[in-house]
């Protein structure tokens, strides 16, 4: 994506370089607006695009001496913000087959396996004490998923979450009742791992 430089572009570098605040804050108030816009489309969240754009400017800020050997600024900056937003998108498609695996296995521990070692109503009351752990924000998020069937975008519409936040969240929360678990009973920790083993952790 093309956006017109800044004027003077390259003193104006050479200032960031130096550490000038004011020019930073030039330099970023003329590329944030147009660089949103585009993160937002790759994310399709307007939370997660607002933390991309802003660890961008903090790498630029971080990095600023290197700025003035920069020819093109405007397409260095698309490019750092691209690969940070491509790396959202694959962390949050990571933590969703996570997600659904952690699931999977503790929901079939409780359904089948488990059956004959340990009575549904025990196994649940260890879930539940698990999750009353859990800060009251991801109790919320972790009933509205489990126990109402709500989408991650429901969620996020209901409790005014960014969708990436929900799921960060449901992976954390299952991570904590899968290590809850673990902790309790030997026979469930024997199961998740048997079953997550090579494909989890």
């Amino acid at each position: 994506m093309y956006v017109d430089p800044l004027h003077n572009e390259q003193e104006l570098l050479r200032q960031i370089a130096q550490g000038n605040e004011s020019a930073f804050r030039m330099f970023f108030d003329h590329y944030t607006p147009q660089l949103f816009t585009f993160v937002e489309k790759l994310t399709k969240s307007k939370a997660d695009a607002e933390e991309i754009v802003q660890d961008t400017f903090i790498k630029i800020w971080t990095h600023r001496e290197m700025l003035p050997g920069i020819e093109k600024p405007g397409h260095y900056i698309y490019v750092i913000a691209r690969n940070k937003a491509l790396d959202n998108i694959r962390k949050a498609a990571r933590d969703q087959r996570l997600l659904d695996q952690v699931w999977a296995n503790i929901s079939t521990a409780a359904d089948n396996t488990l059956e004959n070692e340990l009575r549904s109503r025990e196994y649940y009351q260890l879930i539940d004490q698990a999750l009353r752990r859990l800060p009251e924000q991801k109790q919320r998020v972790f009933q509205l998923s489990r126990m109402e069937g709500l989408s991650h975008l429901e969620i996020s519409q209901r409790l005014g979450l960014s969708k990436s936040r929900v799921n960060n969240i449901l992976v954390e929360s299952l991570k904590h009742v899968k290590s809850f678990l673990e902790q309790h009973t030997a026979i469930v920790a024997f199961f998740l791992w048997l079953g997550s083993r090579n494909r989890l952790f």
